[in-house]
């Protein structure tokens, strides 16, 4: 049904101008992704990855930058600038009534706050490309063990020119996010994160076949489709909350008598929570290895949580997601603004007093839904860990749980758009 409808699209000439649009900025995306720098020496930036190519840290740096930031290109910090910037916000709404106030003021509201997640975006990118270029002006510090010169000329004015390039390619990013957004398809930040993941896996999947052999490479596309099979089957899973509207008259016409419902998911959370644990987990190991520190908590914590596989990091990673799950529902879906919408338009729902009961009863409902959906975002997480480390390929296939987490759902929103526009044509086709 999917390849179907994705024929289909190619067929229509608006919905094949959007495909055309959106691949092209990829495309180009991708193409400022292996794009060195001024004043970097591409040749010593290959041979420093060659030598930590089997660290499970590095690997997870250069996860979401589709390979960029270790090779200092010009789109070297990605997408993760505007992703952090848009976390910030949305923590600062729940704190400050202003952005509270912009939150609530509709469509205008909604522009201004993004426009202050773009001031943040840049400069969250001046902060990260000064701390990466720092670290790389010294040998070793970037790439422990590589001691090659990655800036040959360290004078001040190539600095400046090469921390202005890095931002100058997050602000990019950031553009190209939008426009797929509004003339391509899908959500712009979710393809770009898609795209970078996918410009990984292949080379990972690479390696596992001419190290591990065809019987562990199948092995691993097997738990790969039988996790993709899971992910589809729960991310697809909601309750639906039946709602009811009653009849009101405004002036002469009669309004409501409808009937709907809130679709609340099993995860509502997303990929978020596993995204927030475990980029905390790795910033222990990172700061050891960046420092070099050798007391015993540094190598207390090397030696739990650098491999990624460990007892301790697997039963801290679970709880971390469990615990960003519920935090991030609670921050993201408000029962009482709910309710009070519903009560503010005639709504309510069948056996349900409207206002103050109808937010006990959705809170009530998500909190019992929030618990199997934190429980299956840990399993996704830590399944394909256990499994790629007893196949000997977790050095290879890093952060496998969340790849195909962001993959499948990702994969989804872009199908149901596409299906959501043919259907409107069809609607429209019959209307004339």
């Amino acid at each position: 049904m999917h390849i179907s409808a994705f024929a289909d699209a190619l067929r229509t000439p608006d919905l094949r101008r959007k495909i055309l649009f959106t691949l092209g900025l990829l495309a180009i995306y991708r193409l400022g992704s292996v794009l060195p720098t001024p004043g970097v020496d591409y040749s010593a930036i290959q041979r420093c990855i060659d030598t930590v190519q089997d660290n499970s840290v590095y690997a997870l740096i250069n996860l979401f930058s589709g390979g960029a930031l270790l090779q200092l290109s010009v789109f070297a910090l990605g997408i993760m600038p505007y992703i952090t910037a848009s976390i910030i916000l949305q923590l600062l709404t729940v704190v400050i009534p202003r952005l509270e106030m912009l939150k609530k003021d509709g469509q205008a509201g909604q522009a201004k706050i993004t426009q202050y997640t773009r001031y943040v975006t840049i400069g969250l990118a001046i902060l990260q490309s000064t701390a990466i270029l720092s670290l790389a002006r010294s040998p070793g510090a970037l790439f422990q063990g590589c001691n090659e010169e990655l800036i040959p000329n360290q004078a001040i004015w190539v600095m400046l020119v090469m921390i202005t390039v890095m931002t100058a390619g997050t602000a990019i990013i950031m553009w190209f996010g939008e426009l797929i957004t509004e003339r391509g398809l899908g959500n712009g930040m979710s393809v770009l994160i898609f795209t970078s993941i996918i410009a990984v896996i292949p080379a990972q999947f690479v390696n596992i076949l001419s190290s591990r052999g065809a019987f562990t490479f199948a092995l691993t596309l097997l738990i790969g489709l039988v996790v993709i099979t899971f992910v589809v089957f729960v991310e697809q899973a909601q309750r639906r909350i039946p709602v009811q509207y009653a009849k009101r008259m405004v002036g002469r016409r009669m309004y409501g008598g409808t009937s709907t419902y809130i679709p609340l998911k099993v995860n509502m959370a997303g990929v978020i929570p596993v995204i927030f644990a475990s980029s905390l987990l790795f910033l222990p190991t990172l700061f050891v290895q960046l420092t070099g520190s050798q007391a015993e908590w540094a190598q207390w914590l090397q030696r739990n949580y650098g491999t990624g596989t460990g007892t301790w990091y697997l039963a801290t990673y679970f709880l971390l997601i469990v615990f960003f799950t519920y935090f991030y529902v609670s921050i993201t879906f408000n029962p009482t603004e709910v309710a009070d919408n519903m009560k503010k338009y005639g709504g309510f729902i069948p056996g349900i007093r409207a206002g103050r009961p109808t937010a006990e009863y959705l809170d009530y409902v998500l909190t019992r839904l929030t618990a199997p959906g934190s429980l299956y975002l840990g399993t996704i997480a830590i399944i394909p860990v256990f499994a790629f480390d007893f196949l000997g390929v977790s050095t290879q296939f890093i952060f496998g749980g969340t790849s195909l987490l962001i993959m499948v759902g990702v994969g989804l929103d872009t199908v149901k758009q596409i299906q959501a526009q043919l259907q409107q044509r069809n609607y429209e086709g019959f209307l004339k």
